[in-house]
């Protein structure tokens, strides 16, 4: 079977389930095997019902202490005494079936429901032992039901739970069970993918097969052979990836700097007016860029700087000097609310430092009318400051004489999204805007066709987060805290890393959580709930009224990360903290202290026992993002094949940039080994590219 036949050509996979997939962007054989579990996870250790009753009295004692264990899938030892029943009952004008059993424990019993599933009592045999695996729950006192579990004889379950058990992404309809079904019958049937690497990178850097890598992605018999199968598969995402910009590289042409910069009297006295001092690095940075100006050939320039680091008026006196030479200039944000941030804060610029230019904003959300009124200005003006989303590079939108283009946190812009503009016969600065704070040498491998430039100070006025890490049953004196700052006038965010409740993990989910924090405030604070799979409208109206001190305390996921400046929100409380990556943590904490009063970041640390976990300590005493990347590094281990990511940058489906630096060093000397191989052996490069191209599609279309 060929990687590109549709998924119904599988056995088993009809044209309803087919559909159900496509959900998941998942149209082909190849897309099922290069579709990789979001996690692994081991089943639990068997428990008994007098562990589940002491854990849901502690829970209903201090709800906000101790988690509800109903929540969680448990694994009970049990037997049947009577044999299990069928039953069957009309709903909603549908026949359903259900299978009923009582399972007695060494410590009371439950019953055990199975839906449309009649063949499961030909599985039950009384008298013998199963494990149970499911959620159980109450129906009135201690009265237990598990619905739907899974069976397994007790030899069978420890097997299972010596091995890693993948976890995939899901949607309606489409369970766990499915997919690896679905997986393993891709496995059986598929021609496998074809490695593109020339042996000699292979040996040298003792990789894993390509093929083999995939299976064992996706059922790993243990750690250390998935520990060598994801290496491989990363340091596959980050060759393709560098190859690919080392090659567009090569293929751009050196453009002429034909914008000319004279008078910078409305930049000078912009700078004369500032209600603040410059700090040394923001100088230095100016003075770089400004350089870049003067030069002879337009170039591109990566600006990392801390969270807080000031950024942004940077990024507004550079495209005053331009506005002044009369040619616009463009900032893109990656959220609406931000682009509207920008659009507010540069308006107020101009107003207070009285100068003649203007700004408009270009976002999704307007109306088409609204919309033809900024193109038709955008098409005529000189001099317009530009702001907006990715809206500003869509096909409808003309440029007049654009020098300078910024971008905020949209990593690798330069590559794909510059060449937009050059299509309109636009060849603008670019200047990438990041707070990630990536160590010097990964940034130079990253963007390594940028410049680079560093703020690594940050404003005086700014004062220091102060941090803390405690522990899950000390999360009380966390909300008494945001009771306390909000009573002073103050906002405040948590932040938990799920939007719903799954059944293989602990972490704390954003809507349930919303609702015990507002179960536990009652009407004396508001609060909002805001994650990723709320639509485009829902989510920023919820982000412009915490923005606008509408509400007291946003619950939400890690969709804050960039995006929402709030200076009077001046505490962050971080649930299961250490289940994100450092660097993530970092950004999040960043959210606050952007204003001028005391901002507090409490990660809560999930893990089991006393001992604080390594990864919250290093934030517990440093804000200094660059220090925190570096000691990152120091920190891989097996922690972090299970959902830790560190950064969702540059768009890769496994790889992460710090977690996997190794691999990613590795990747870039032989991408530039392989690159040096055209002038004595070509045909070696061709072959890596033409293999390529047979197994993912047009990569690079220049042969």
């Amino acid at each position: 079977m060929d990687l590109n036949s549709p998924l119904r050509e599988l056995s088993g996979i009809g044209e309803k389930t087919e559909k159900k997939l496509q959900k998941l962007g998942v149209y082909t054989v190849s897309d099922i095997l290069l579709n990789f579990p979001r996690g692994y996870v081991k089943y639990k250790e068997v428990t008994s019902l007098k562990d589940i009753v002491e854990a849901l009295e502690k829970h209903q004692a201090e709800p906000l202490n101790y988690d509800n264990p109903l929540n969680e899938p448990v694994a009970i030892l049990g037997m049947l005494k009577t044999p299990a029943v069928n039953k069957t009952f009309y709903k909603n004008g549908g026949k359903k079936n259900i299978t009923l059993a009582t399972v007695f424990t060494d410590c009371g019993s439950f019953e055990a429901v199975w839906f449309n599933t009649p063949y499961v009592k030909n599985q039950l045999f009384m008298e013998l032992p199963f494990v149970f695996y499911g959620k159980i729950n109450t129906e009135g006192g201690h009265k237990f039901k598990m619905d739907q579990p899974a069976i397994f004889v007790p030899e069978e379950y420890e097997v299972k739970r010596q091995s890693l058990q993948p976890v995939y992404s899901l949607t309606f309809g489409v369970t766990n069970n499915l997919m690896q079904k679905t997986v393993k019958e891709a496995l059986r049937m598929a021609s496998f993918r074809e490695d593109y690497l020339p042996d000699i990178f292979i040996q040298k850097r003792n990789l894993v097969p390509l093929s083999k890598a995939t299976e064992v992605m996706h059922f790993p018999d243990d750690f250390e052979q998935l520990k060598k199968a994801r290496s491989r598969i990363v340091y596959d995402e980050f060759f393709r990836f560098l190859l690919q910009m080392y090659m567009q590289k090569e293929d751009e042409n050196i453009i002429l700097n034909s914008f000319k910069i004279e008078s910078v009297n409305y930049y000078e006295k912009a700078l004369k007016n500032l209600p603040f001092e410059l700090t040394d690095g923001q100088k230095k940075v100016l003075e770089e860029i400004r350089s870049d100006f003067d030069g002879e050939y337009v170039c591109e320039r990566l600006l990392q700087g801390d969270v807080g680091s000031g950024k942004t008026i940077i990024a507004f006196l550079l495209m005053l000097i331009m506005a002044e030479q009369g040619y616009q200039t463009a900032i893109m944000a990656p959220t609406e609310v931000l682009a509207v941030q920008h659009f507010e804060t540069f308006k107020k610029y101009m107003s207070d430092f009285e100068l003649p230019f203007d700004a408009v904003l270009l976002v999704g959300s307007m109306t088409a009318a609204e919309k033809r009124r900024v193109y038709k200005r955008i098409e005529e003006e000189d001099s317009l400051f530009i702001i907006g989303t990715h809206a500003l590079i869509q096909e409808k939108v003309n440029y007049k004489n654009l020098s300078f283009v910024v971008t905020d946190e949209q990593h690798r812009f330069g590559v794909k999204q510059r060449r937009t503009f050059s299509e309109k016969g636009i060849d603008p600065f670019v200047l990438v805007m990041s707070a990630t704070p990536i160590p010097r040498t990964l940034a130079l491998i990253l963007y390594g066709d940028m410049k680079l430039s560093v703020i690594s100070d940050v404003p005086a006025r700014r004062l220091p987060i102060k941090n803390a890490v405690i522990k899950k049953n000390k999360r009380k004196t966390a909300y008494t805290f945001i009771a306390k700052e909000v009573k002073a006038g103050h906002q405040a965010y948590v932040i938990c890393p799920l939007v719903e409740s799954s059944e293989k993990t602990e972490a704390e989910n954003v809507v349930e959580y919303t609702e015990k924090l507002k179960d536990y405030y009652g009407d004396s604070i508001s609060i909002g709930l805001l994650h990723g799979k709320m639509p485009a409208k829902e989510k920023n109206a919820v982000m412009e009224a915490f923005a606008k001190k509408e509400l007291d305390v946003l619950v939400s996921t890690t969709v804050i990360e960039v995006g929402i400046n709030v200076p009077n929100a001046t505490v962050m409380v971080i649930e299961d903290a250490n289940r994100f990556g450092l660097a993530q943590l970092h950004q999040l904490r960043g959210r606050v202290g952007r204003g001028d009063a005391q901002s507090y970041c409490i990660f809560i640390d999930g893990t089991e026992g006393e001992k604080t976990s390594k990864r919250l300590e290093i934030l517990s005493e440093s804000n200094d993002g660059f220090y925190i990347a570096s000691e990152d590094l120091k920190l891989r281990g097996p922690g972090d094949f299970y959902g830790i990511r560190q950064s969702g940058d540059f768009g890769f489906e496994i790889a992460d940039i710090y977690q996997d630096a190794e691999e990613m060093q590795e990747a870039s000397e032989d991408v530039q080994e392989l690159l040096q191989m055209r002038e004595n052996e070509p045909e070696i490069l061709i072959s890596v590219l033409e293999r390529i191209n047979r197994s993912s599609g047009a990569f690079y279309t220049n042969l």
